[in-house]
């Protein structure tokens, strides 16, 4: 009788356990395949879809969002590398490698008989531990001309010297208040074309041609009009155009809407810019009169465009409005110019905020997206820089904060100490996945850096991957942005914690509708 019991027990543990070991081996699988892409002597992955077209790449974020994962649990790693990208712009690959340690090593301790709830338990407090440790040695940047702005674009930058001068050059033009600001993202003014020369320039670009190759195309002090809408006149059902009524208001409607029109061009408007289609009357109009119209402008760039110029985005109703209400619509540009080799039209000195755009040009078109993914992983750097400060790069400081969590160790009772153990374990990877990519062994230089961090005190020595040496990395100014690390490790915490709790998956049934209602049928 105890043994059929005692072999019940063991069946629903196994059972537990393998929940638990589906989800980490997940996590693994996508580990797997960003640790490679780590660090200055990190190497490119190939995304092959089904119809054969290529990315090439090492930017993580990219890696996790393009590859095929259906597995719950590598879905939720994926969805925080990308919750990382958004508030910080980088440090998604650093986020799932540990994460995947801490996932890899909680496991670990679970198989011992250690409960899922001491291990969370002990994660919280060494993570707790490590962000202390990280903020108390973040160094703040002197202003926007301190050299560790530009170190934080090349490193993020991958070493791109032309990429980083860029940034830095936007960065300053687009002034330090501004990137503070959290509502503004620097990633965003980054654009890379094929074809195009590397520039910086204080206005933004459209990504659309002008509506016809008789509107002009250079334009200079112009008035801008922003439309939300379609350039069209209000539609009539087709019903009411068989009457005499509908077919008088429609071209009552025609009428007013040719006016309007007209309004524009006596308000002088050079600009037109429209989030839909423009009608046939309208684009006559507006041709004749020299004015450059450009239709199905993307919503994100319109409302770039807006802010640029000054302009108040209205709809097609506020055509309607009095000449002088019209005009308090209006923005203004210094000059606008349509590039018709790269298929845009720059807009630039508006009127409004100060917006400066970096156009990183590519020799081939094979190389455009990544060019553009590598300057804005520059631009989310030197954005964080400012915000946050900066810290000694290379795994320095986690190999540091992995030995004050240690600390904490010796004083946490029971069993939450494994999972501070976890913590330590997860702090050491990156610095050993950087050297092994760089092509050395890391355990010994792990062990070496250790060894001369202690001796010394200093929190940002780590291994130069191109001798295989202790160094400074200060002085070699490989340095992170302090909210990036932070960011890493809080997202790192998060993910491995939700996925150690889980210790069940069930499928979920098929709800089937029959008229509108669930029927409650599997």
């Amino acid at each position: 009788m105890s043994l059929k019991k005692e072999a019940s027990t063991g069946s629903e543990v196994d059972e537990k356990l393998a929940a638990l070991m589906t989800n980490a081996n997940a996590i693994r699988a996508i580990t797997s395949a960003v640790e490679g892409t780590l660090g200055p002597k990190g190497l490119d992955t190939m995304l092959v879809d089904k119809f054969g077209e290529v990315v090439i790449t090492n930017d993580g974020v990219t890696i996790l969002s393009m590859m095929e994962a259906n597995h719950p649990a590598a879905r939720m790693l994926i969805n925080i590398a990308r919750a990382q990208q958004e508030e910080v712009g980088d440090g998604t690959t650093t986020a799932t490698v540990m994460a995947g340690t801490l996932v890899a090593s909680g496991v670990e301790q679970v198989v011992r008989g250690v409960p899922v709830a001491r291990v969370i338990e002990g994660l919280r407090i060494g993570l707790k531990r490590a962000l202390a440790v990280m903020q108390e040695h973040s160094r703040p940047v002197a202003g926007l001309g301190d050299p560790l702005i530009r170190q934080a674009a090349l490193v993020a930058g991958r070493n791109r010297e032309d990429i980083a001068d860029l940034v830095v050059k936007a960065a300053v033009l687009i002034g330090e208040e501004k990137l503070r600001d959290i509502s503004f993202k620097f990633s965003d003014a980054i654009m890379a074309r094929e074809g195009a020369e590397n520039q910086v320039f204080m206005g933004t670009i459209i990504n659309k041609e002008r509506m016809g190759r008789q509107m002009p195309k250079e334009l200079e002090r112009v008035k801008v009009l922003v439309v939300d809408d379609a350039l069209e006149p209000e539609q009539i059902e087709g019903e009411a155009l068989r009457t005499e009524a509908g077919v008088a208001r429609y071209l009552e409607l025609r009428a007013e809407f040719k006016e309007n029109i007209q309004k524009i061009v006596d308000l002088g408007v050079g600009l037109v810019l429209v989030d839909r289609g423009v009608d046939d009357a309208a684009e006559e109009i507006l041709t004749d009169a020299g004015v450059m119209v450009i239709q199905r402008v993307p919503n994100k760039e319109l409302r770039k465009a807006a802010e640029h110029t000054g302009a108040r985005i209205i709809k097609r109703t506020g055509l309607k409005k009095s000449a002088v209400e019209l005009g308090g619509c209006l923005g203004y540009a210094g000059r606008v110019s349509s590039n018709e080799k790269l298929e845009q039209v720059w807009v630039l000195d508006g009127g409004g905020k100060p917006m400066a755009t970096v156009l990183v040009g590519a020799a081939t078109a094979e190389v455009v997206g990544e060019r553009e993914r590598i300057a804005r992983d520059a631009a989310a750097s030197v954005q964080a820089a400012v915000r946050g400060g900066v810290v000694a790069g290379g795994g320095s400081l986690e190999l540091a904060a992995a030995r004050e969590v240690e600390k904490v160790r010796e004083s946490t009772r029971g069993m939450a100490a494994y999972g501070v153990d976890c913590v330590v374990e997860s702090l050491k990877r990156p610095m050993a996945q950087i050297v092994a990519n760089a092509g050395f062994n890391p355990l010994e230089k792990l062990g070496d850096v250790n060894a001369v961090q202690a001796e010394t005190g200093s929190y940002s020595l780590a291994v130069d991957c191109d001798t295989g040496q202790v160094a400074d990395m200060y002085e070699l100014g490989i340095i992170d942005p302090a909210p990036v690390k932070a960011y890493a490790l809080k997202a790192a915490g998060e993910v491995a914690e939700a996925i150690l709790r889980i210790d069940t998956i069930i499928k979920k049934r098929e709800e089937k509708v029959m008229f509108g209602q669930d029927t409650g049928q599997a």
